[in-house]
Order: C-alpha cells, then sequence, then structure tokens
C-alpha cells in the first residue's frame, strides 16, 4: 500500500467534480457525513452563537491543537446573523490503539469528531466518527505537511485503507481512497474572523465506498491560527484566543 510522498508539482490543476459527488443526495452514503450537507438541517430560528476571541490561550502550536481552542464558522456566502458551527479541540485521547488528538464540529445538527496526530511530519487523519458510524483510515491520511515544508507548489497525495463501521462496531464497508494536495499560493483574505496571511491549498479525494468527501475542494490554512476556510466551505468567523505570529 502507497503511502504519502511529498514533491513540487507543475502544470494545471486536478479536475473538478467527480460525477460520483454530482449524484442526487438520496445516492450518497446515507450515514455518512457529507460536508455538502452541513447546511441542510440548520434552525431557521436558532439564535447565532459565536465564539468570542477574548480567551487568550498561550503557546499554542503551528497547528494548533491544545485543549480547549474553539473555532466558529459559517458557511461561505450566508447572511452574517446566520447561526454557526462551533470546532473545539478536546485534547488528548486514544483511536485505534494509538495516542490522538481529538477535533468536534457542532452546531445546526451537525456532530462530527475527527482523530488526529499532529508531530514533527505535520498532521495525520486517523479516522472520524459521527453518530452511528465511525471511519477508519489505515494508514493515516496526510492531512497537511511539516511545518517547515510549506511553499508554494508542493503537492503530496497518499492512499489509505478505509473502513466504516457501526458503533456495534461491526464493518460495514472497506474500500480505498485517494488523496492529492497542492499548494497554489499564499496571499492574505479577509473573513468575518479577521484578516489573516493563508496558505490556499486545492485537495482532491476519490474513494471507492461512495464518494464520501467533496472531489476537490480548497481550504485556506493560516499558522497558528488554524483552516481559515474549510475544505466544507465553511468561513472563520471567530475564535476563543489569539496568535502570537501567522494571522490577526
Amino acid at each position: 500500500m502507497k503511502r504519502f510522498t511529498l514533491k513540487a508539482m507543475r502544470g494545471p490543476l486536478l479536475p473538478a467534480l467527480s460525477p460520483a459527488f454530482r449524484r442526487p443526495r438520496s445516492a450518497w452514503p446515507a450515514a455518512l457525513l457529507v460536508p455538502a450537507l452541513l447546511g441542510a438541517c440548520a434552525p431557521a430560528a436558532t439564535q447565532p452563537v459565536t465564539v468570542q476571541a477574548s480567551t487568550p490561550v498561550s503557546g499554542v502550536s503551528f497547528y494548533p491543537q491544545q485543549s480547549g481552542l474553539a473555532w466558529s464558522y459559517q458557511l461561505e456566502g450566508e447572511d452574517a446573523a446566520a447561526p454557526v458551527y462551533t470546532l473545539r479541540s478536546l485534547g488528548p485521547t486514544v483511536f485505534a490503539g494509538q495516542p490522538v488528538v481529538s477535533f468536534q464540529l457542532t452546531g445546526r445538527g451537525a456532530d462530527q469528531t475527527w482523530f488526529r496526530t499532529v508531530g514533527a511530519d505535520g498532521v495525520r487523519l486517523l479516522g472520524l466518527r459521527k453518530p452511528g458510524v465511525n471511519v477508519r483510515l489505515d494508514p493515516p491520511w496526510q492531512e497537511y505537511p511539516a511545518e517547515a515544508a510549506w511553499r508554494v507548489g508542493l503537492a503530496w497525495q497518499g492512499q489509505s485503507e478505509i473502513t466504516l463501521s457501526g458503533d456495534d462496531g461491526r464493518v460495514q464497508k472497506r474500500g480505498q481512497l485517494n488523496y492529492s494536495y497542492v499548494v497554489q499560493e499564499r496571499r492574505t483574505v479577509q473573513t468575518p474572523g479577521g484578516r489573516f496571511d493563508v496558505w490556499v491549498v486545492t485537495r482532491q479525494i476519490s474513494d471507492t465506498v461512495g464518494g464520501l468527501f467533496p472531489a476537490t475542494q480548497q481550504l485556506w490554512f493560516s499558522p497558528f491560527v488554524g483552516e481559515v476556510r474549510s475544505p466544507e466551505a465553511l468561513l472563520l468567523t471567530g475564535r476563543n484566543f489569539t496568535t502570537r505570529s501567522g494571522g490577526q
């Protein structure tokens, strides 16, 4: 099984959304979190709840992971009064027998937890969970490179075996997931959460278990801040910590 590699990439970006992702929602895996569905269950009467950027957290790392960190997001293009999603770092835990850091996204009906390792080699995703569904990736999916590796033109890719199981532990499906990333540029962006210096990254995903993720998405990463734009088209609106560098 191939593990990720890092290299410089030139030429056109990867193709647009695959036919699998353009299927009707009724054809998608019913029990899985498809990021495009994040806003589908937003209650119209719910009042916005924001994460106030008023709690300084010392020692925030290049890839923020410290317990208690929180970010708020809204879907790109939404009205400022729309309800928010909240991402929290829940801190250290164990997943598939390995020590990891867990991150939970809640709000507007969403409830998903990611399990990652963050170290000298970057950020790796071991799996994720939502009510009734557990996803395991082996080897872990390389989400971000080592801190010093960032540069325009950087690319990495890899392949993982993906296993879907229920809360009872029974395996529902197995398949392969392929991913590739390319760093397009570095620029300054403005979001409801502030002005940030970001790396602009294009991510492409394909799998053999029904299209779990958007085939092609763009994300914005800011050191010491985190994702300013997530692959699910969520824009940062607030956070509960200050940054020493890499963001404002």
